[in-house]
């Protein structure tokens, strides 16, 4: 079923300074911001940024990427647990969350491209973070996740969708 097939979800209309995800492109647009983008874990912080980028492509809530230089020193670690293949990014680096006493909290629960494709070059090393794991903020507003627990997409409320990964969305 896709958007547009009888008894689907039909498109929000975006208000007063919203994005409707049904208008970013395909293949995804990079775009920077100078937003302030926080991520926490149990309540400490893991990083912090006004320089990120934003992942945006059709149906999906953006994919927020932050520096890693902006990630705090000790809290991940290289994950050996998984790997996957993004057709537009390339190959995902997944990075594990250390407690003060090295042992993993979290595994695979944040990611980078350390090789990306030509198009997200600007996004080499920074870090994307689940935001059903961690704490994750933009300009204060608590984000909330992505349904479908695959693509990682953060949810503002100036961000409008259906979005991919709800029930019934797999097809579009």
């Amino acid at each position: 079923m896709n958007m547009f097939s009888p008894g689907a979800k039909r498109r929000v209309e975006p208000g007063p300074g919203q994005e409707s995800v049904w208008d970013y492109p395909r293949p995804p647009a990079l775009v920077p911001s100078d937003r302030l983008v926080r991520v926490e874990f149990g309540g400490d912080l893991i990083a912090e940024t006004r320089g990120a980028y934003r992942v945006l492509e059709t149906s999906h809530p953006p994919t927020w990427y932050l520096p890693s230089a902006d990630a705090v020193a000790g809290k991940l670690q290289r994950s050996r647990a998984r790997s996957t293949m993004c057709e537009w990014k390339g190959a995902a680096r997944y990075w594990d969350v250390l407690g003060p006493d090295g042992a993993v909290l979290a595994e695979a629960a944040a990611w980078s491209y350390p090789r990306p494709t030509p198009r997200f070059v600007p996004i080499t090393d920074y870090l994307a973070f689940r935001p059903e794991v961690f704490d994750c903020f933009v300009d204060g507003e608590r984000v909330r996740a992505q349904a479908g627990g695959f693509y990682g997409g953060w949810i503002t409320d100036d961000v409008v969708g259906p979005f991919k990964g709800e029930p019934g969305t797999w097809g579009w």
